[in-house]
């Protein structure tokens, strides 16, 4: 599977915003005219929620994300800074007494900066990271469907080798390591995709950067803003450009003041195969798990990815 840039912290916008407003100017940042943008590779932002795959107990383990944020008191501190300045380089954090307590499994995202020993916030006062997803774990139950680490696999949304269609697959975790994902749903953000149902509730992971824009538009607010509004391939929450230097640059729809989400997207009206040979693997899945239901359904095709359905 093609590796892109991981998502490991919050991603800048394509261009300037105006002071604590989501609203995008026409101009591009410097940030992005840095990285090359213009020569970077454009894919659909999908909407869920970010994962990430690496180490936990000797074997690849699925990491939900968790923003390290301050208690009210030091919020309240930042924000007057903040609003009084609107520059948060000088402001001194006590990480110590401003912020929320975390698990003991907590781990920093990479790339996050360091002071005596202790990792630094953000610009927005959070602490980027990420905790293991225990089997059958209650708060991220919908993080471990997607996982089976006795057969060492994840459920993964990517193309199919065939152009056009997409793909349902387990794949092995230690072919993403080290890589994120994001985690789409029926209890992920509204489910935006429309997929599965409360009886039968679908989620999936989908790598980062897997979706590449076929006919991009320009870099210009008008172009993009035409873009989302008559194409097809526009139907999407946003965009993330993955630049040559492994930096990322996003706009989503709301930058531009558009809506989302949308009651059709690209991404669950394109068709889709399950590809899910169960006789690979030496266990049994539970009945009632997501691995069990599309191995059910292995070499069955869908004419949209939202019309999956398990049986009752």
């Amino acid at each position: 599977m093609r590796r892109r840039g991981a998502v490991q912290r919050k991603v800048p916008c394509l261009f300037v915003t105006e002071p604590f407003k989501v609203l995008a100017t026409d101009t591009i940042t410097g940030k992005a005219l840095e990285a090359d943008v213009h020569n970077a590779v454009p894919t659909e932002k999908v909407d869920g929620t970010c994962c990430y795959v690496t180490t936990y107990k000797g074997q690849p383990y699925l990491w939900a994300r968790l923003d390290r944020k301050p208690t009210k008191q030091g919020e309240k501190r930042f924000k007057r800074f903040l609003y009084s300045l609107e520059d948060c380089k000088e402001f001194v954090w006590n990480i110590e007494e401003d912020f929320k307590p975390v698990p003991d499994t907590w781990i920093p995202a990479k790339d996050i900066e360091f002071s005596n020993g202790n990792p630094l916030p953000d610009e927005n006062g959070h602490m980027p990271g990420w905790v293991p997803v225990e089997k059958h774990s209650k708060q991220y139950c919908w993080h471990s469907s997607v996982v089976n680490y006795e057969a060492g696999i994840a459920l993964v949304l990517k193309h199919h080798a065939d152009p056009g269609l997409l793909e349902i697959s387990p794949v092995p975790l230690s072919e993403i390591l080290e890589q994120t994902l994001e985690l789409i749903g029926t209890n992920i953000n509204a489910n935006p995709y429309g997929l599965g149902s409360k009886k039968h509730p679908v989620h999936l992971l989908v790598p980062h950067g897997a979706f590449e824009i076929k006919n991009p538009p320009a870099l210009k607010q008008n172009d993009i803003l035409s873009w989302f509004e008559s194409c097809t391939e526009g139907k999407v929450e946003g965009i993330v450009w993955h630049c040559h230097d492994g930096c990322l640059i996003k706009l989503h729809r709301h930058h531009l003041g558009l809506p989302w989400p949308l009651a059709e997207t690209y991404l669950n009206s394109q068709p889709v195969v399950i590809s899910f040979n169960r006789t690979k693997y030496d266990c049994d899945f539970e009945p009632k798990s997501l691995f069990h239901h599309f191995s059910e359904l292995d070499g069955q095709r869908f004419d949209r990815l939202k019309d999956i359905k398990f049986d009752a």
